[in-house]
């Protein structure tokens, strides 16, 4: 591995949070250049963060092939990615952010068989869960083969969650946060490899603004019974004014932990543990696609085609020192 004798062109696919997270990991990232933003709204009503950044039509993608060395797709994973990723991977490298765990295996499947066709390399699920999470579970299993591992998601506002209180009737705005519960962390940390069910590990908080004449005790009981996303959580329901919804909750903070405890004999507990504390979901979750850009980049470069996840990437290949720089500096 060496460094880039010339940068690496990146094309953003959409324009919403990720997409301009991406643009603004691009401007500290001096190995990069984004060649342009592609999208599927008008593109000259789409104003860049960084005025002079093209910006095209998803139209004019395939034109410019050969033109561009990774696409980072933005788009979201319910119905973007799994139709993009495949249909861009048999012409172009690049790194996307599905996240939805139980498909994974099914959306690999599908990019790896238009990568391996296109002779491409396509990275997917990058970002901090899965991803950067996702690194640290096989870490912790790896090493402490004796062990139990446990994710902890917040304090952060999740977007899924959010927008399925916002779908509720009598409601005009809101956003959830997960809160990991503090005794059941503690505990992990500990070493003592409790067994906790879905509801000791995590609460959920909604802060809800009511539509006019709307039936506030209602709505929270539609909320907190609400299945899979609520009703197997204590959740509490919070209304204020859209004033405040605009005022406290208008950031998108998240992070959380992975925490393997396990032990290297019966005498000896070792906990291993893995924090993120963001301040902005998006902006990081950029960051971690735009490093996996670099390795795509690199990966295609070494004629390693075909479908890739964040466990096939050795680590120095996200990093834009050399080789021997790294083992100077870091090791």
């Amino acid at each position: 591995m060496e460094s880039q004798t010339s940068p690496i062109r990146i094309g953003i696919i959409g324009y919403g949070n990720l997409g301009r997270g991406v643009e603004a990991a691009m401007a500290r990232n001096p190995d990069m250049v984004l060649t342009g933003i592609y999208t599927r709204r008008d593109p000259s009503q789409l104003k860049p963060s960084h005025a002079g950044t093209p910006v095209h039509a998803m139209d004019s993608l395939l034109a410019h092939k050969g033109q561009l060395d990774v696409l980072i797709l933005c788009g979201g994973s319910k119905d973007d990615l799994p139709r993009q990723a495949p249909e861009l991977a048999a012409h172009f490298n690049l790194v996307d952010s599905f996240d939805t765990h139980a498909r994974i295996p099914e959306h690999f499947a599908n990019v790896d068989r238009a990568a391996q066709a296109g002779q491409t390399t396509a990275l997917i699920s990058a970002g901090w869960d899965p991803g950067m999470f996702s690194i640290n579970r096989v870490m912790g299993e790896a090493l402490l083969p004796d062990g139990a591992t446990y994710t902890f998601w917040g304090k952060g506002l999740s977007q899924g969650h959010s927008d399925a209180i916002r779908r509720v009737p009598g409601v005009a705005g809101g956003v959830q946060y997960t809160v990991p519960v503090e005794a059941a962390v503690d505990k992990v940390r500990s070493g003592v490899r409790p067994e906790l069910s879905t509801r000791e590990k995590h609460t959920r908080e909604c802060f809800v603004v009511l539509a006019e004449g709307a039936d506030a005790e209602a709505v929270r009981q539609t909320i907190v019974g609400m299945p899979h996303y609520f009703d197997q959580y204590d959740t509490t329901v919070h209304f204020i004014s859209a004033e405040e919804l605009a005022r406290e909750h208008g950031a998108m903070p998240h992070g959380g932990f992975v925490i393997r405890s396990g032990n290297t004999s019966d005498a000896c507990k070792q906990v291993v543990e893995y924090r993120l504390q963001l301040d902005s979901n998006p902006e990081f979750t950029s960051s971690v696609l735009v490093a996996y850009a670099r390795a795509v980049h690199r990966l295609r470069q070494m004629g390693q085609t075909g479908c890739k996840t964040v466990f096939d990437v050795a680590p120095g290949l996200l990093s834009p020192k050399s080789a021997a720089a790294l083992r100077e500096e870091l090791l």
